[in-house]
């Protein structure tokens, strides 16, 4: 699948499970909003209270499923970024545009932060088909 395609597909999701590790080296997950930008890398916010923000700071390796509820899906595998409490305007926009409420919580919560992910393999499965299409899509290959 193309990246234009895998685009519109997260791009029409609002809503995506992200898994992180714990430090004691089990499987956390939860959902979260996101927000995709052209080359498929996802921005979230979390506190920085959260399960989730801790395990980051350990593992900066991720998952996402995204999509459900109609026989398609994502796996999105990537390696996440803090940005901190003060993204880049573009980034921010990207994911404000998806999250308009997310202006509020920036300024008026202290404990907000971002993250940014980029990908290294985008696994789409549609079991709407018989047999089912699964199609993998490599991007910047971790080199550890």
């Amino acid at each position: 699948m193309n990246i234009e395609l895998l685009y519109e597909f997260i791009k029409q999701n609002k809503f995506a499970v992200l898994s992180t590790i714990s430090k004691d080296n089990t499987p956390q997950s939860a959902c979260v909003g996101i927000a995709v930008t052209s080359d498929l890398k996802i921005i979230f916010d979390t506190t920085t209270d959260s399960r989730k923000y801790k395990n980051l700071l350990i593992s900066s390796n991720v998952s996402f499923v995204i999509g459900w509820a109609n026989g398609q899906t994502i796996q999105y595998e990537g390696k996440s970024t803090l940005l901190g409490n003060n993204p880049s305007d573009e980034i921010i926009n990207t994911y404000f545009s998806v999250f308009p409420n997310g202006i509020d919580r920036k300024n008026n919560w202290d404990n907000i932060t971002y993250f940014i992910v980029e990908p290294y393999l985008i696994r789409f499965s549609d079991f709407n088909e018989s047999p089912p299409i699964i199609t993998e899509t490599f991007l910047n290959m971790p080199t550890t």
